[in-house]
């Protein structure tokens, strides 16, 4: 399928290989400490072990089933979204190598999508089980990702800086593949190398903004001085240097080449769009509309492309991830319109190739969906109001599976508009 191939596009560009040579250091004397963390932790440390020519070791965490061969970096696996033991006790073992190095030691740290959840060590008085009980909250009720790495920040013993402030004198660099809008990278897998511009009580005030129950003891650490972390200005992050390798902007330059070196214009909206998946969906029908009906604001044959990250504010108990449920809500708008919807294609998938929480990288539509669709008696509200809109996409096989991809330049979206 032509978007598929566009999605493969954007996805390989974001791979670790031939990105992350160009930003290793020349000096490669004296010890070297690699640690790391999130969906593409383990192809980095592969990629890093085959550009090394010195002595390297080190450990990494990523996402079950993520893992790559690696013959000198260890890797080991953990559980996302939600953290869960292996994660925690990873993380001490992170903390560990690097506290105790000297002004001759280097750490290279390498960072991605997921690490948040990967590298968790609650902060002190903080009991594992509640911190997994609010990040599951957290993931239920719309926040950004901005807003959720602010809590899981001051909620952390190594998030938010503190891993930088640990491993001072040593000098570190960060290497990371953005899967963040505006690609921030004190966001990026919640900043454990760079100063915070969130404070403490930002973190309350999330909290607070979506209802999130937390017991005493949360309350009295976010409360105290000791739950700030690192600014600006700090000493102990003065040794340390940040690197993005990969971006979803560069991933959607990649998907736009290849659709017009096979003859279709593509046009992107932006890297950074937020909000909640089904109202997403609205923007994108309206504009994909337009074109099929006006060429406006591009003429047809066209394709859309856009990326973010955008948010599901569960309400129902049904299965499907961000990228489903912005797919459903753009078949719900284009249902309504059967004079151009047999010319509109559309793709949603992570790059991740893991779509929330499920084991589909996203969906397609297609416009035989409606007949196949009608035929089942399939109508998208039910779904949409359940929250399963794998469920839908499942009865009109329309699910992709990509299987662990090892990056995450987050959401990938692909509108094709057909002329008449």
């Amino acid at each position: 399928m032509f978007l598929r191939k566009l999605f493969d596009a954007a996805v390989d560009s974001a791979l670790p290989y031939g990105n992350i040579k160009k930003y290793l250091p020349e000096d490669r004397s004296g010890n070297l400490v690699v640690i790391g963390a999130g969906k593409a932790a383990a192809s980095m440390a592969q990629a890093l072990e085959d550009e090394w020519d010195g002595p390297i070791s080190g450990v990494v965490v990523t996402r079950y089933l993520h893992g790559a061969p690696c013959k000198h970096i260890e890797v080991l696996e953990a559980s996302h979204p939600v953290p869960d033991g292996e994660g925690e006790k990873v993380a001490k073992l992170i903390l560990n190598l690097v506290t105790n190095l000297d002004e001759n030691d280097t750490v290279i740290c390498l960072l991605s999508g997921g690490g948040s959840a990967l590298l968790s060590l609650p902060a002190p008085g903080i009991d594992f089980s509640e911190k997994q009980e609010i990040n599951k909250a957290l993931l239920k009720s719309g926040a950004a990702i901005n807003e959720m790495n602010c809590v899981r920040k001051h909620l952390s013993a190594v998030k938010g800086g503190k891993l930088a402030q640990a491993a001072y004198p040593a000098s570190v660099l960060t290497l990371a593949i953005s899967d963040v809008p505006g690609d921030a990278a004190d966001v990026i897998a919640s900043g454990p190398t760079v100063a915070d511009p969130t404070t403490r009580f930002d973190a309350i005030n999330v909290l607070n903004k979506y209802d999130i129950p937390v017991s005493d003891n949360v309350t009295f650490w976010l409360e105290s001085e000791a739950s700030e972390t690192p600014k600006a200005g700090d000493e102990r992050l003065s040794k340390s240097r940040f690197e993005i390798i990969s971006t979803p902007f560069v991933s959607l330059v990649a998907a736009q080449t290849l659709s017009e070196s096979l003859g279709i214009p593509a046009y992107i909206l932006g890297d950074t769009l937020e909000g909640e998946s089904r109202d997403v969906a609205l923007v994108h029908a309206a504009m994909a509309s337009s074109a099929a009906k006006h060429d406006q604001p591009f003429p047809a044959p066209c394709v859309i492309l856009s990326g973010g990250e955008t948010t599901v504010t569960v309400r129902g108990n049904g299965r499907g991830g961000r990228n489903c449920e912005f797919l459903l809500s753009l078949y719900q708008a284009l249902e309504k319109e059967p004079a151009i919807r047999g010319r509109i294609y559309a793709l949603a998938c992570d790059t991740d190739g893991i779509d929330g929480v499920e084991d589909n990288a996203g969906a397609e539509l297609k416009p035989d969906f409606y007949v196949a669709a009608a035929e089942k008696k399939l109508s998208p509200e039910p779904y949409l109001t359940n929250n399963d809109s794998y469920g839908f996409f499942e009865a009109l096989s329309g699910l992709i599976f990509t299987g662990p991809t090892r990056t995450n330049v987050n959401d990938f979206r692909a509108i094709l508009i057909l002329p008449e």
